[in-house]
């Protein structure tokens, strides 16, 4: 018996070494089959700040590390450059301003603020800040509990920014405020004022929050003045709790849309957007587009989720641009009044600008009043 303990005794540091280098392979493999990285075992160990036994055997089980799925080549976008890109760049940061297009870190970003080939530029502002209350899984702007209080200026900062760049249609987004009392509702309203009465022709579109399904706070936006009400459903039913915060829902943000149709004069439009390659179906995709019209939504968008990080969710797959131009064809014959559908749109996207611009110019020349 003696002899057994002193022979464990003996064993345990080399034991407990063994186990150490199994477990640094280990992890090394799953940080590298992430990134699409093949690292082996021996590498992983000399990478590491402990010091291996060299007269300890190193022989580690093969492994094979899993591969990324590499983007597609159509997943391209444009590098931001430019004469118009530099001059918004230069006013937001004068102005002391948020864009979702640098927030959100979207890929349109170089074409939308270079203005691409018709040399119209276009820019999303976000208000309310750049850190949101929510902690949306797919979503790459920070969060806080407590964000930096609103500032009072930016309505009237906004105005003028837009004012500057000579624009006729604007979006503007906000981040959620779940921490102030009316959740920003007065803000969003106030920009759409100032906004209106700097330039009296200027079309609006605004992007909300859910505001947690308060029917009296999506009717103070909508009545503001705005032409385009937009807030989005992301993603279909079953993936919402995966998707999104938990404070936000499929049924509620449909109730914010059909409030705000209810709410707004007859030439405005109301708007959403789906991101998909989450693993939804296409019965899924074609239930939500039937829900959203009987909600009395206008105009859906589509585009491809794409990771912002590894802390984010991951990529089921990677939509074609085919599949796009279907779901395009189908949601128009839904009675969609405009369907914008690509791997890079964004609910943002000028593409759909150009046309909502049009068509609410058209509507109102036609005297579609409320």
């Amino acid at each position: 018996m003696a002899m057994s303990r002193c022979l464990s005794t003996a064993q345990a540091p080399r034991l407990r070494l063994e186990m150490l280098r199994e477990k640094l392979a280990a992890d090394a493999e799953a940080t590298s089959a992430d990134e699409g990285i093949v690292v082996s075992g021996g590498e992983a160990a000399a990478s590491s700040a402990v010091q291996l036994d060299p007269t300890v055997s190193q022989t580690f089980a093969p492994r094979v590390a899993k591969k990324r799925e590499p983007k597609p080549k159509w997943l391209k976008a444009v590098l931001p450059q430019g004469e118009n890109y530099q001059r918004l760049k230069s006013t937001v940061r004068r102005l002391k301003l948020a864009t979702v297009c640098e927030e959100a870190q979207c890929p349109n970003i170089g074409e939308c603020w270079g203005g691409g080939e018709s040399g119209t530029a276009t820019a999303t502002i976000m208000v309310m800040g750049d850190t949101c209350t929510r902690g949306c899984s797919f979503c790459a702007v920070k969060t806080s509990r407590a964000p930096p209080p609103l500032d009072p200026e930016e309505p009237a900062n906004t105005a003028q920014a837009v004012a500057e760049w000579g624009l006729d249609y604007v979006v503007v987004t906000s981040v959620d405020r779940d921490d102030v009392p009316d959740q920003g509702a007065g803000h969003l309203a106030q920009t759409i004022v100032e906004l209106k009465q700097r330039s009296p022709k200027l079309l609006v579109e605004v992007l909300t929050p859910d505001f947690r399904g308060d029917a009296d706070l999506v009717r103070q936006v909508a009545t503001a003045g705005l032409d385009v009400y937009a807030h989005n459903l992301e993603t279909v039913e079953r993936f919402q709790r995966r998707v999104r915060d938990h404070r936000a829902g499929y049924a509620q943000s449909l109730s914010v849309l059909e409030t705000a149709r209810q709410a707004l004069p007859a030439h405005a439009l109301t708007k959403t957007s789906l991101m998909l390659g989450h693993g939804e179906s296409d019965a899924e995709v074609r239930q939500t587009l039937a829900d959203l019209r009987a909600s009395g939504v206008d105009v859906v968008t589509f585009g491809q989720y794409l990771r912002p990080s590894r802390r984010h969710m991951p990529v089921k797959k990677y939509v074609t641009p085919e599949e796009f131009d279907a779901w395009q064809v189908e949601a128009e014959a839904m009675g969609f009044k405009y369907a914008a559908s690509g791997p890079l749109v964004r609910s943002s996207y000028k593409a759909g600008e150009f046309f909502l611009k049009n068509l609410v110019k058209e509507r109102q020349a036609a005297g579609v009043l409320k």
